[in-house]
């Protein structure tokens, strides 16, 4: 992406800047956070999305709630700083990285809990840009990493996004494709609508197209006759939150999209950095799933699709079983036929 997805402003009195992904591809629009209810409501809206992103994001709205806090000593401050996380928290459930940065920022609180204040403001600061510029650097090696898996010549599929629009950098999945793409790798990406929100039409198409790359759209209802026409070598996808035995929880739709790969022998690969894996959660099954507005399915850019009060389930994510996985590609390195024994050993080796 050469439009950062999201972004600090100036200094400790800055604010955070992000694009406006609801508005995509018609427009593009910038908004400016400096408080955590518009990042709050950034986050809950999709306006800032994917795993990496959210993470990235929470962090800095931890930082804008805390920033004028006035209080005399840390404990009370802590309390603040407790229920600026624990509100940014009720954003959204699937996503693992909202916590894990959440939960971060907390950390490197009570780290420095023996300086001043303002201090320890500033730390909170400075953590946040850390973990934005280490998704920059993260991304770039799953790329480097994923492209290994990708045969010259190859024709990709994807899922949802999770391009430079869902991070801090060059994606995730969409990571993988671009630095195949940089070796001669790749000839040309199938992009899935991705219902309901279609963030593979709206999104993955208008970022793949502003790259270069050769990008044929689908509806999700095609997967399976483009398969079965051998035209795809690989699928890539990101995730949202990975169980410690390689369950991957990703956008709705995935689970389905893997049996098909699976029936047809297409390797299917996730691409996830090492803070989207829960290795407190053992398997997918224990990861909570959002359910969102029945308006979601029953709009499309405003204009109503559905019968008037018909009955809408509306499960934003689904889970891809470890077995229906060829390999997850971090920034550590490559978790081939993924297991709790395999992914232990990379993420806490």
């Amino acid at each position: 992406m050469s439009i950062p997805t999201i972004e600090w402003e100036g200094g400790l009195d800055g604010k955070a800047k992000l694009i406006d992904q609801t508005l995509l591809p018609g427009e593009l629009k910038f908004i400016y956070c400096d408080n955590k209810e518009c990042m709050w409501e950034a986050i809950k809206t999709l306006r800032v999305r994917g795993a990496p992103a959210i993470g990235i994001a929470a962090a800095m709205g931890t930082y804008l709630g805390i920033r004028d806090v006035s209080v005399n000593n840390f404990n009370d401050f802590f309390l603040k700083l407790k229920e600026v996380t624990s509100y940014l928290g009720t954003a959204r459930p699937t996503a693992v990285n909202l916590f894990w940065a959440l939960e971060r920022m907390e950390h490197t609180a009570q780290a420095f809990r023996t300086e001043p204040l303002d201090t320890i403001k500033e730390f909170l600061f400075e953590e946040a840009l850390e973990i934005l510029g280490e998704d920059r650097d993260s991304s770039k090696k799953i790329g480097e990493y994923g492209a290994t898996l990708i045969p010259k010549g190859s024709t990709i599929m994807t899922y949802c996004n999770a391009g430079g629009l869902a991070t801090g950098g060059y994606g995730t999945a969409l990571a993988v494709i671009y630095a195949a793409k940089e070796q001669g790798k790749v000839n040309r990406v199938f992009v899935c609508e991705t219902r309901p929100l279609l963030q593979g039409a709206r999104l993955t198409s208008w970022e793949l197209m502003q790259a270069g790359i050769d990008v044929t759209l689908i509806c999700d209802n095609m997967a399976a006759h483009v398969m079965a026409e051998k035209k795809i070598d690989a699928v890539v996808v990101g995730s949202d939150r990975i169980a410690a035995s390689g369950d991957a929880a990703n956008k709705i739709g995935s689970y389905g999209l893997s049996i098909i790969a699976k029936e047809h022998k297409v390797p299917f690969y996730v691409a996830a950095p090492i803070s989207t894996f829960d290795m407190k959660i053992e398997k997918g099954s224990e990861i909570p799933i959002e359910e969102r507005s029945p308006d979601e399915v029953t709009f499309i850019t405003g204009h109503r699709i559905a019968p008037e009060g018909v009955k809408v389930y509306n499960p934003a994510f689904d889970v891809i079983p470890a077995e229906n996985i060829r390999a997850i590609i971090t920034e550590k390195g490559i978790v081939k036929e993924p297991n709790t024994e395999r992914v232990k050993k990379l993420v806490e080796g």
